[in-house]
């Protein structure tokens, strides 16, 4: 014997539709942690980048390291490739000057210099600037600084920073990137 199909009734017909109901919202909620999620990382974004000025009225040459992200960012290394070799910052004690000393021992006569450390760990907030170095008080000494980095840029110099956002994004910039460049 056949059976006799299954009439749908109002009961049955309210429970499909509840079930219906129910998939679709959590699709939704889905959706909306995904989209909220990306919203997120987007929005803690940092974005370094290296600047230099060569300020001939107040006699000042600065190197600096800026963050123009919504987001701190977090060093892990720095380094430094000059004639096929890479050097970590880190060999240097941290120290931009000290690195540039190395490569070019006219430097070390300059009389005022100030410089900061760039340290695995050091954060660097949203929307300032991290002086790397600053060379001021004589044009010859802004002079002397400007043309040693011309000079070993001219000769491949170049530079590898490596850092992360607060959502352990690693991000990197390089002499050849004119933005940060996500890794991993």
């Amino acid at each position: 014997m056949a059976k006799a199909p299954r009439k749908l009734d109002s009961n049955r017909l309210l429970s499909l539709t509840a079930m219906l109901i129910s998939l679709l919202t959590l699709i939704i909620f889905v959706y909306q942690t995904n989209l909220l999620r990306k919203q997120n990382f987007i929005s803690i974004l940092p974005y370094l980048s290296v600047d230099t000025s060569n300020d001939i009225g107040n006699q000042q040459y600065r190197v600096d390291l800026t963050n123009n992200g919504v987001g701190p960012a977090i060093m892990e290394r720095v380094r430094f490739r000059y004639n096929d070799t890479w050097y970590d910052l880190a060999d240097f004690d941290h120290s931009l000057f000290s690195f540039l000393i190395e490569r070019a021992p006219a430097l070390d006569t300059l009389s005022s210099t100030s410089y900061s450390l760039v340290e695995p760990g050091r954060a660097i907030t949203a929307r300032t600037t991290y002086n790397l170095l600053t060379v001021k008080g004589s044009d010859a000494g802004r002079e002397l600084i400007a043309r040693t980095l011309e000079r070993l840029i001219s000769e491949g110099m170049e530079y590898e920073i490596i850092y992360r956002s607060i959502q352990d994004e690693r991000w990197k910039i390089t002499t050849a990137d004119f933005s940060p460049v996500r890794i991993d």
